[in-house]
């Protein structure tokens, strides 16, 4: 167990470790450490990496280097679960660090090219080898096929409109109506125009072949930026509105500014790290690992709400448009945490528990599974951990306070689809999704690997 001591900003990662080298020298400083269990190797790196964010959090530069240079040697993007969380985190902690010197963080990274195609690549990828986006569209038409019933015109907004899969599922179950399939309309939202340009061909495709009365209407844009009248509601539409992993960005416009310093205070005070995914929770059980937050007043709570004046009125015209059904999908934990170690907590659960799916489903070689662990998973990391403001944009928060936020605004919850909920678990079944669950919550539908939540999905109506 690491002792509760000195404040970070004066202990250094080793005096929790005094057998470890400051020196690497050649190879390992400590060779021992690849003899153990990987999980037992595994509990190693969480506390040095613990150690070593709260020296970040503290300002404590020079301890913090020594503990990622101690990490480094075990860290690994191609090792197991833990090495591979460990190298995405360790990259995070390194560039919130640089960012103390603006100069050199531009200059190290005025170079980097962001590619269309390698995000639309890896989002592809993220839908092929994870059930969670697959789970999601499913709930999600049937949600929009069951409100729309008898409808002759719909139109639906796609607020994160990347993948055609969804909406071609969509086609061939309209197509199959007794009455004949209604005029539709999808309005899609993305900020890569050439995204949406495939989005429309693809769709235009498959509408001709099912016959079905379609219009693509393309909106390059970000989200918070949208300008409601551009989505062009017509009179006598049924409307519905799809949100897959998209809301939270909102968030970021509501903290332009920093609220505090991009360093937290010293620390205060200890509490104890509890992981619920299910390794991490066996290695912890035996021996936990204390963290240093600041002082309870500036922690938040897990069902607070802060004032998020921005959100409030997307979420507040969305529902004066009278949609018959909004569903949306989120990230199942709170990366919106006002300090980076609460940050830093929350992401080692959530991203443990997705590379551990990953693995279990891909083998460990394969370049694919690489792509969505450093280009997905990797850059939303780094995204929670060094970025601050309106930077930081993966503000994910967990359903409690998705539900809060909605109702706020004037809607009020759906029941979820039973038919979709059986889709669903046969998707799981028919593919051997095994680890995978789902479980209904207040309502909505939260999808876990083994009994940690991921993702959750709700939808709303709008309350007259």
């Amino acid at each position: 167990m690491i002792p509760e001591g000195p404040s970070p900003v004066t202990s250094s990662p080793l005096q929790f470790f005094p057998w470890m080298s400051p020196s690497p020298g050649i190879g390992s400083p400590f060779p021992w450490l690849w003899e153990l269990k990987p999980e037992e190797r595994g509990l190693w790196l969480i506390r040095l990496l613990v150690a070593c964010a709260n020296h970040v959090a503290a300002g404590s530069l020079e301890n913090a280097n020594i503990g990622l240079e101690q990490i480094s040697h075990l860290a690994s993007p191609d090792g197991d679960t833990m090495q591979r969380i460990a190298a995405y985190f360790t990259e995070a902690l390194a560039n919130r660090m640089l960012k103390a010197w603006p100069g050199l963080h531009k200059a190290l990274n005025s170079t980097k090219i962001s590619s269309v195609p390698d995000e639309i690549l890896v989002q592809k990828l993220f839908f092929e080898l994870c059930p969670f986006l697959k789970l999601a569209y499913i709930i999600t038409n049937q949600a929009i096929v069951e409100a729309m019933e008898g409808e002759k015109m719909v139109h639906i907004i796609d607020l994160n409109s990347c993948e055609p899969a969804q909406w071609i599922n969509l086609f061939q179950t309209f197509s199959a109506r007794p009455e004949g399939p209604p005029h539709l309309r999808i309005t899609g939202i993305h900020e890569q125009k050439e995204v949406l340009e495939q989005m429309a061909l693809r769709l235009t495709e498959e509408a001709e072949k099912l016959d079905i009365p379609f219009q693509f209407n393309p909106i390059v844009c970000k989200l918070e930026n949208l300008d409601l009248e551009s989505l062009r509601v017509k009179t006598g539409e049924a409307l519905a509105v799809s949100s897959v992993l998209q809301l939270h960005s909102l968030l970021a416009t509501d903290d332009e500014v920093p609220r505090r310093n991009f360093n937290s205070p010293p620390v205060s005070k200890t509490r104890v790290l509890q992981m619920t995914q299910r390794t991490f929770g066996e290695w912890l059980e035996k021996e936990p690992v204390h963290i240093y937050n600041p002082s309870s007043e500036i922690a938040s709570s897990p069902s607070s709400l802060a004032p998020a004046p921005k959100m409030g009125s997307f979420l507040a015209a969305l529902r004066a448009l009278s949609p018959k059904v909004m569903v949306v999908t989120e990230q199942e934990s709170n990366h919106n945490g006002p300090t980076l170690m609460e940050r830093v907590i929350e992401a080692l659960n959530f991203y443990a528990a997705l590379f551990d799916c990953l693995e279990s489903t891909v083998s460990r070689a394969p370049i694919e599974r690489q792509k969505v662990e450093k280009m997905l998973f990797g850059e939303e990391i780094k995204n929670i951990i060094a970025c601050e403001g309106g930077e930081r944009k993966e503000r994910h928060e967990k359903l409690e306070k998705w539900i809060l936020r909605l109702e706020l605004a004037g809607f009020g919850r759906v029941p979820l689809s039973y038919h979709g909920m059986l889709q669903a678990g046969r998707l799981l079944q028919t593919n051997n999704y095994d680890g995978y669950k789902m479980k209904e919550e207040n309502g909505c539908l939260v999808m876990c690997w083994q009994e940690r939540p991921l993702y959750s999905i709700s939808a709303w109506g709008f309350r007259r």
